[in-house]
């Protein structure tokens, strides 16, 4: 208990320091949103991946994929590695970054207003911003309630209260440059630990071969498998259609999240888009895959304790039943990674809810006379409103925001994916294919709610990404376009002419020598 309770407080200490000596770069507005646009390759990798994968990948997702489709659910983990980090930065990096400074976006709703001259689509993607951000932000908690029963015997809304507190803490304080500096320090961490915790627990099992052997003796109860044992160890899994829909929803899915695409607009140079590429992958790949080549095991772990009472399969105590019966120094490394993980994508959320609410819904609708003195002064007091509300909803969620929780990702994603993309690359987005946008991301998940159309909230969000890609460019041919001279102006800054060292760039023409 002793090693444990120094990890933690370790922990904690370092967190606060940082939003300390961070304060400095959170004295203007930018700076608070944006780190002042000029953060390096390292902190933006890690504070994409680190905002990417919270508790809810490591201890859900990893737990229930794991369970449904066996060692088949790494390839969630690759596309995550591929989709999510590579080639979200390899496509939407660089321009994101060029055109929301350009037109001087802080958010994403904001982005919207400028691109589409439309403060009603400002108004209204900062209203879904802010529905759905606030259960995705509360069910990061979820995941730690059972690891600090078994680590600590900690009351699950004490480890609430003390995680919340902690990160509003260093993010008041320091602001972005506060959380990308600490996202650093936890990718860190959570990249050791997920290393550590997958050989011990597989050196448990009597090694690979061995755990892969004892996995293979399973059989799966899905039809197409015909009850064959081996289905957990194939190459595609049991049921290869559904997994398919795993992989569109979390890996596609950072293309269209607030939190995730910010990261992006805080980017100091062409060199960070190419060096924070490589660095996100290469941590998509040891984070994402390595949680969900580990929970593909969870079915060796098989136990009274991973079952609720009606008989069911509590997924969320998959993996900490695996972690149990490891050392205390492991467990102390494994809450550390946790809370690292869940922390990371809190502080990250908090910051985008407040700046989104602030800055798109409040600033000149709401409250019409707001300096930058007072725009920060809000900006933090919302940040402690989203924690307060993210505790209450944690530690006693109802009924209809548990079933949020599992659909705010799909209608997040479904609703801003494909405007904001098609709004990059193509002139003639028009401002009512954005509108039917969001009318078809939430529309599609939430109705999904109540009558059940599509069988998995999963799917359900998948099918609304997808539906958004097709319903964008068929709005936009069949409605009035844009006008030219605003599209143009916008466009400019992609041709805009710089200079670059030859070392980054041949030139077209060279002397004979």
């Amino acid at each position: 208990m002793a090693i444990k309770l120094t990890l933690l407080f370790a922990f904690f200490a370092v967190m606060v320091i940082v939003g300390v000596l961070s304060r400095k770069s959170a004295k203007s507005v930018e700076g608070f949103v944006l780190g002042g646009r000029n953060v390096g390759p390292w902190l933006t990798a890690f504070a994409f991946g680190t905002s990417y994968f919270s508790a809810v990948v490591f201890v859900g997702y990893a737990g229930q994929f794991g369970w449904k489709y066996g060692l088949a659910t790494t390839w969630v983990g690759i596309g995550n590695a591929v989709i999510g980090s590579l080639m979200a930065w390899v496509i939407l990096g660089r321009r994101t970054r060029i055109m929301t400074h350009h037109l001087g976006a802080a958010t994403m709703p904001d982005f919207f207003g400028k691109r589409f001259d439309s403060n009603a689509l400002r108004i209204a993607a900062s209203a879904i911003a802010f529905v759905f951000l606030i259960p995705y932000t509360a069910s990061l908690y979820n995941g730690l309630s059972r690891l600090f029963g078994m680590a600590f015997d900690i009351p699950y809304a004490a480890c609430v209260v003390m995680m919340a507190a902690l990160t509003g803490v260093y993010v008041i304080l320091g602001g972005y440059m506060a959380t990308a500096i600490n996202d650093f320090i936890q990718g860190i961490i959570m990249i050791f630990g997920i290393v550590a915790v997958i050989g011990a627990v597989l050196n448990g099992q009597g090694g690979f071969m061995a755990a892969v052997g004892k996995l293979a003796q399973f059989s799966s109860d899905i039809p197409i498998t015909e009850g064959q044992p081996g289905a957990f160890t194939s190459f595609f899994g049991p049921d290869p259609a559904n997994l398919v829909g795993v992989v569109i929803l979390t890996s596609l899915g950072t293309w269209g999240l607030p939190q995730m695409v910010h990261k992006f607009y805080t980017i100091k140079n062409e060199k960070a888009v190419k060096t924070g590429t490589v660095i996100s992958t290469i941590f998509a790949i040891i984070i994402a895959g390595g949680c969900y080549f580990l929970g593909g095991f969870g079915r060796l772990f098989d136990n009274p304790s991973i079952y609720n009472a009606n008989g069911t399969i509590a997924y969320d105590a998959i993996i900490p039943s695996m972690l149990s019966t490891l050392p205390d120094i492991l467990i102390g490394v494994v809450v550390i990674l946790v809370l690292s993980a869940s922390m990371s994508t809190l502080s990250s959320l908090v910051l985008t809810s407040s700046s989104t609410l602030t800055l798109d819904f409040l600033k000149g609708n709401f409250v019409k006379d707001m300096d930058e003195k007072r725009q920060l002064f809000i900006m933090r007091v919302l940040i402690v409103f989203f924690i307060a509300i993210s505790v209450i909803l944690a530690i006693k969620p109802p009924t209809f925001i548990a079933q949020l929780m599992g659909i705010s990702w799909g209608a997040l994603a479904g609703a801003f994916l494909a405007p904001f993309l098609y709004g990059l690359f193509w002139k003639k987005t028009s401002k009512a294919s954005v509108w039917a946008s969001f009318i078809v991301g939430v529309g599609i998940t939430v109705l999904n709610m109540f009558i059940k159309f599509i069988a998995s909230p999963i799917n359900a969000g998948a099918a609304a990404m997808i539906a958004g890609l097709i319903v964008v460019p068929i709005v936009s041919i069949v409605t009035p376009s844009p006008n030219k001279k605003m599209v143009d102006e916008v466009f400019a800054c992609y041709d805009e002419e710089v200079y670059v060292k030859r070392k980054i760039a041949l030139p077209e023409e060279d002397r004979n020598y």
